[in-house]
């Protein structure tokens, strides 16, 4: 613990690290009191009703990432979601669109050119995105708005993709002049401030209501930091291949002949998969609220069937995560293009033909270890699922009425736990706080200074002071 305070104050004593890390805060800073100016028109109070009424919805997983910026319709509203967006699109279209892959293949330059190409469909995704937003409060029952017609919604959508584009600009600042990790510190940013009212809520429930007694709050406790603890386990994951380079002659020096390792991430994807699934699986819970499919008892039947906590919504919910865990990393690793590069440089795997017995080695290692990954992305979403509201198998044909009868009540009704980062939000959080440590602590190495974990090692180097 010593050694971590320690680092911390080494921190604040490097003069450009100290630099880096109040501009990132500063920043963020402003990206939260933006969170609070209110988009003009809006009857705030009526459309908070209405996202409190909808929170499994669509209109729910957006405003997750806009750190509940979008129940109040603030100038940062969307929040980086368009971002998000155009960037899964473009990394999507590199695949398909060969002018994208050479791009991506360029370097530097490629790199800047898809960028900037991101930075357009984000507007475009933004203006579209408010154009529906603002028709939909102006047609909508709700009285959510305060003066409808043509400039409301030239102003909504004048705010909105302006909010979006100055979000995209703090990210980009914070990459460049902060610690790094821009668009993920701002997600990280909208999710944690709802930090202190869970802490809240935990000490309503067990000092004031006195709903939880001193074992249930141990064990939550508990459960809690053992989930951190997994994703930690697992995020740090990774299979290495041994990959031995052959000795060859360059001009007068003998180059090669060293043993290094191909490392294969366990959870490659990250959160992109759970973001597809999730997502996906909102639109027929925000069709729900159509009219026409609510007044119709077959469509209402179906989509209610695929509810939060129904059987067939978590089956389809499992399979979307797996088999989008399968998409991204087919999209960015490629085996055979890896297993061509290795024996352009003279590199072998031990025990194995290079070429294409190479390529089919580390797509079979890919395909193990990404089931592993997608299973374990299924029960970190799982796990704060059942602690709420548990899963309704008791609704399932059949076999219902024996599971209500025979299965624990934790399972099928939850344990009425406030659990407030989900599986998603909670990836995040742990996953932008790893990064964020381990760029904080290169920088602490490559000035020689400790960094926060025993791993770093002990450098010794000169100390400067304030």
């Amino acid at each position: 613990m010593n050694k971590f305070f320690e680092a911390i104050a080494n921190v604040f004593r490097i003069p450009d690290l100290r630099r880096r890390v109040l501009f990132t805060l500063g920043l963020l800073a402003v990206y939260r009191i933006g969170g609070h100016i209110p988009t003009p028109g809006i009857n705030a109070l009526r459309l908070e009703e209405f996202f409190q009424q909808n929170q499994g919805t669509l209109f729910g997983f957006i405003d997750l990432f806009s750190g509940g910026m979008f129940r109040r319709l603030t100038i940062f509203a969307l929040g980086i979601m368009p971002y998000i967006t155009a960037s899964i699109i473009l990394q999507l279209l590199t695949v398909v669109i060969p002018t994208l892959e050479k791009l991506q293949k360029e370097g530097e330059l490629g790199r800047r050119k898809i960028t900037q190409w991101t930075r357009y469909l984000t507007i475009g995704l933004s203006m579209m995105q408010s154009f529906g937003i603002a028709t939909a409060l102006q047609t909508s029952q709700g009285n959510f708005v305060l003066n409808p017609g043509l400039g409301f919604i030239l102003m909504t959508m004048l705010t909105l993709t302006t909010g979006t584009a100055f979000i995209m600009w703090l990210g980009e600042q914070i990459t460049d002049r902060g610690i790094g990790n821009g668009m993920s510190l701002i997600i990280f940013a909208g999710i944690v401030v709802g930090l202190p009212k869970a802490i809240s809520e935990i000490y309503t429930n067990v000092f004031v209501t006195r709903q939880w007694n001193a074992i249930q709050t141990t064990i939550i406790l508990a459960v809690m930091v053992a989930v951190v603890a997994f994703i930690v386990l697992v995020e740090r994951g990774e299979r290495r291949i041994p990959v031995q380079y052959a000795k060859r002659v360059v001009g007068r020096r003998m180059m090669g002949g060293q043993a290094t390792h191909l490392p294969l991430k366990v959870n490659a994807g990250g959160v992109i998969p759970v973001i597809f699934a999730s997502s996906i699986l909102a639109f027929p819970q925000t069709l729900a609220l159509v009219p026409f499919v609510k007044n119709n008892p077959w469509l209402s039947g179906m989509l209610s069937a695929m509810g939060n906590r129904e059987p067939l919504y978590v089956v389809l919910f499992v399979a979307g995560i797996i088999f989008f865990c399968y998409f991204y990393v087919s999209i960015i690793f490629n085996p055979n293009e890896a297993a061509d590069n290795m024996r352009k440089y003279g590199g072998f795997i031990p025990g194995i033909r290079p070429g294409k017995p190479t390529a089919d080695y580390m797509n079979k290692i890919l395909t193990k270890i990404t089931m592993v990954g997608g299973l374990y992305l299924s029960l970190l979403c799982l796990i704060p699922q059942i602690m709420i509201s548990g899963i309704a198998l008791q609704h399932l044909p059949l076999a219902g009425n024996w599971i209500d009868a025979h299965f624990p009540r934790w399972l099928l009704d939850g344990l009425g736990v406030t659990f407030y980062f989900g599986g998603t939000s909670l990836l995040i959080v742990v996953g932008v706080a790893m990064d964020t440590v381990n760029q904080i602590e290169a920088q602490l190495i490559m000035r020689h200074y400790e960094g926060f974990t025993p791993r770093a090692g002990r450098i010794r180097g000169r100390r400067s002071v304030f």
